[in-house]
């Protein structure tokens, strides 16, 4: 049996279940009656979702629809970068919606130093766009978890490669 247990903390998210979501915003679009004949475009490219429709109010209606399937697929909120809104030829906006994936180094950083305030037994270290975490006890590894879903960053936490 290991010495010590560890687990990663990553900002990720599912591509697939994104593209699910995508796609059911644009089946959503072409289907509501006040979204029908706006001829709006919703389309998800490597790292950012790229709408453009006919005004504001279909756009936000658009992120509303965007934000409903992104929970149901359970996809954070949190990965949407909602950039600003630009104006196209003919009467039409576009925005783009970047998607954020991987923790910076200062938010990394910010989560090393709370754990080793709080925690003296679990140590920390930064790993690229993760942050590894190692203790003796699995017990202390939990109680770590939840004290940092209790923190609000302004990335989605996942804890992966549990060990």
């Amino acid at each position: 049996m290991a010495s010590t247990f560890s687990f990663d903390i990553v900002s990720d998210f599912d591509r697939q279940e994104l593209v699910n979501a995508v796609d059911q915003v644009i089946r959503d679009i072409k289907g509501r009656y006040d979204l029908k004949d706006t001829e709006t475009t919703v389309e998800l490219v490597e790292e950012s979702i790229n709408v453009s429709t006919d005004s504001e109010f279909t756009l936000d209606s658009v992120h509303t629809i965007l934000r409903e399937k992104a929970a149901k697929r359970n996809l954070s909120q949190k990965i949407f970068d909602f950039g600003k809104v630009e104006s196209a030829s003919g009467n039409r906006v576009r925005q783009e919606i970047k998607l954020k994936k991987g923790i910076s180094q200062e938010i990394a950083k910010q989560i090393s130093k709370l754990i080793r305030d709080e925690f003296k037994k679990v140590q920390a270290s930064i790993q690229g766009d993760a942050v590894r975490v190692s203790a003796k006890s699995k017990d202390d590894l939990q109680v770590v978890m939840q004290r940092l879903k209790q923190e609000d960053y302004p990335v989605a936490l996942q804890f992966t490669n549990y060990r």
